[in-house]
């Protein structure tokens, strides 16, 4: 690891300030489960590292009547075991549940899992799924933009180099929405997901009618990708086995992965295929 300048700034004014002032020669750092792996294996070499530990406000999990904010700095450990999490946002809790092992939940971050902007970010598909919002702060003020949008690419999201997201912003979903959190890789914690799904669904309580559905996959396109055409089929329609089979085709098809060293273009497909029907049977499984 090659040698660089600490800082550890106590409000966001001032972090905003070294952003400015250092540009992309410094890194922001949160938990550090992924910035401090990769200077030691010299993938990156900051000059300037800016520790955002002692900015306390960004550590909470609250709900001001429309939102539940969360905090950027949050862990992912304290978002698995929240009861507010658990009880309104199941699918979130079981997406953190099931990110790397217990130390790294402990220490990495639900602001760095997004601002990492990797394709297989364990959180990025559920909160996608479930509407989320970033708050973004910087030199100009603070801007709210849909985390659907937060990603550009492989690492890069939409943050000037003077911002910092700040807090992330999801509505408590309508009655009678259920939904799941699917995770395949060869481990079933440290490994980064070969393909991830996240589903949610709502339905009309008196016929179980599909009223509103968000299938989100992970690890198989530059960004997490909203299946928007399998949610149309769902959208509408009593959900039985022939629908389920077509949407799980249809996600399939609307995905473009890549051949890597964890698993090839036309093996994540398969398991888009099954992993999708699943999640949906398991989804409905929560409304008995």
């Amino acid at each position: 690891m090659k040698a660089f300048d600490y800082f550890c700034p106590k409000n966001l004014e001032e972090t905003s300030e070294l952003l400015i002032k250092y540009g992309k020669e410094a890194k922001l750092m949160a938990g550090g489960t992924d910035l401090l792996v990769r200077m030691k294996d010299e993938e990156v070499s900051p000059r300037y590292v800016i520790d955002l530990k002692r900015i306390h406000d960004l550590n909470n999990i609250e709900y001001d009547g429309d939102h539940v904010k969360i905090g950027a700095l949050t862990t992912i450990h304290e978002v698995e075991i929240s009861p507010l999490i658990r009880k309104d946002f199941e699918i979130l809790a079981e997406a953190a549940s099931v990110l790397g092992s217990f130390q790294i939940r402990n220490k990495g971050t639900i602001g760095g899992n997004l601002c990492n902007a990797s394709p297989s970010a364990d959180l990025a598909s559920p909160l996608i799924a479930l509407d989320g919002r970033v708050k973004i702060f910087g030199k100009n003020g603070d801007r709210v933009e849909k985390l659907e949008n937060f990603f550009v690419g492989p690492g890069i999201t939409i943050l000037n180099s003077d911002e910092i997201l700040i807090e992330i912003q999801i509505s408590v979903p309508p009655p009678n929405t259920f939904g799941t959190y699917l995770k395949f890789s060869p481990r079933r914690a440290m490994d980064l997901a070969v393909v991830g799904v996240a589903m949610l669904i709502t339905l009309n309580p008196s016929n179980s009618v599909c009223t509103k559905a968000r299938i989100v996959l992970g690890a198989v396109a530059p960004t997490p990708l909203r299946a928007k055409k399998a949610e149309r089929i769902l959208e509408g329609n009593q959900i039985e086995k022939n629908l389920i089979n077509q949407v799980a085709n249809l996600a399939t098809e609307e995905s473009s992965p890549i051949s890597d060293i964890r698993g090839s273009a036309w093996y994540r497909k398969e398991i888009i295929e099954v992993l999708v029907r699943r999640s949906i049977i398991q989804a409905l499984e929560k409304t008995k």
